[in-house]
């Protein structure tokens, strides 16, 4: 048995499962408040550059530092669910004075719950449907179509329900919506503090703020901006063919206010130039349960508009630092910014260590070729093909122009 179990080790070590993966991410401290704007979306593209990495988890920073729902939105959402069953009771009895007067009640409900409707705006849509067949039965024609611009502002293509609505309602829903002047758009500009919040409309991603948001359809939008760190924040936006300008105070949690705290001290010792630990970055990286960590420093450099990036590779569990690059990057008009700091983050995982970890290697072909590396090592404009050309020899015609003989 004992000489089994000696022939089985090795086989059993090879069987053995391998260590869990260890969890890295990026954090990013901006010195200023340009800087503060770009950092979670820069921060957003080095993480999923490090999601390429065998033998890593990438933890998010809304992991850590929380992304929690608006409590007083919540509230309002289900006060507003539960007028709307209130309404639509009375609006069956055909009750329209009692269900119009709890339907003003519920919109200035479910309107505050605009965080809230991270999905659709079903509750909200729903609602402004029914107060809309209400003044149509109450004969404010024009209040009833007010009402469905707003609600095919929100939603394009809700459709009413037949079994509810008389015929003639539905009918002037479809009058209303190949009346709506879809050339008539306007702008929304969203800010926030702190910025580089993520801003969605009627639940699309938009971008990060502050930005303006061109072509949005005249009439109601959900508007809900989300920040790791701080509750998400949310409106009904009111757009007109005038740009529209909002901004909003972010509310943070407890646990971005403990992070806070370390940044001023983490900063001062990434942008140190020696090749020491760094104790504050250990003492984070613990704190958030990370083995690695991307950590570094943005700063607006106002004489030409472009971002310095310090970025250090570091071992959290004793501060060490794996590699460390400066550059600065040039904004992203024109969608650079995403591969710039792809490459950044692959020079530091791949030459940590010695180059030990390697970035998982892309299928495709194409993958790191920016279309003409084979024109300027092949071609060179021309020349080296006809050098190779003139080479062979044994044409006849070679050197020859066409007009020698003429």
């Amino acid at each position: 048995m004992k000489i089994l179990a000696l022939l089985l080790l090795p086989s059993l070590a090879l069987a053995a499962p391998p260590g869990a993966p260890r969890r890295i991410t990026s954090i990013l401290v901006p010195m200023d408040s340009v800087a503060e704007a770009g950092g979670p979306k820069m921060e957003s593209y080095m993480n999923e550059a490090l999601g390429q990495f065998q033998g890593f988890t990438v933890s998010k920073s809304e992991q850590f530092l929380g992304l929690p729902r608006d409590g007083e939105a919540e509230a309002s959402l289900k006060r507003g669910q539960q007028g709307y069953q209130e309404s639509l009771a009375a609006f069956e009895k055909k009750d329209y004075e009692d269900a119009e007067r709890k339907l003003r009640a519920t919109l200035k409900e479910l309107q505050a719950a605009a965080a809230a409707m991270t999905a659709s705006c079903t509750p909200l849509c729903d609602a402004i449907a029914l107060y809309a067949a209400v003044m149509h039965q109450r004969g404010d024609v024009e209040e009833a179509k007010l009402a469905l611009l707003d609600l095919l502002s929100l939603h394009p293509t809700f459709e009413l329900n037949a079994k509810r609505f008389n015929r003639e309602f539905i009918a002037l829903r479809v009058q209303v919506a190949a009346g709506i002047n879809a050339a008539l758009r306007g702008t929304a500009t969203v800010k926030s503090r702190p910025a580089g919040a993520r801003v969605f409309i009627d639940n699309e991603f938009q971008g990060y703020t502050p930005m303006t948001v061109p072509t949005l359809s005249v009439g109601k939008h959900l508007l809900r901006l989300e920040r790791p760190g701080f509750r998400v924040a949310g409106q009904v936006l009111e757009v007109g063919p005038d740009d529209v300008e909002t901004s909003t105070e972010l509310r943070p949690t407890e646990e971005y206010k403990a992070f806070d705290a370390r940044m001023d001290t983490v900063a001062t010792e990434v942008m140190r130039a020696d090749k020491g630990g760094s104790p504050a970055v250990s003492s984070l990286g613990k704190a958030l349960g990370l083995e690695r960590a991307l950590v570094g420093t943005l700063r607006d450099m106002k004489e030409n508009g472009a971002t310095e990036l310090v970025l250090g590779l570091y071992e959290t569990s004793s501060g060490k630092r794996l590699g460390v690059r400066r550059v600065v990057l040039q904004g992203d008009e024109f969608g650079q910014l995403k591969s710039e700091l792809s490459r950044i983050v692959n020079h530091l995982m791949n030459n940590s260590e010695g180059g030990a970890e390697k970035v998982v290697k892309s299928s495709d072909p194409l993958e790191n070729s920016h279309g003409m590396d084979e024109w300027n090592r092949e071609d060179r404009g021309g020349k080296r093909r006809a050098q190779e050309k003139k080479s062979k020899g044994g044409d006849p015609l070679d050197g020859v122009n066409g007009t020698e003989d003429w």
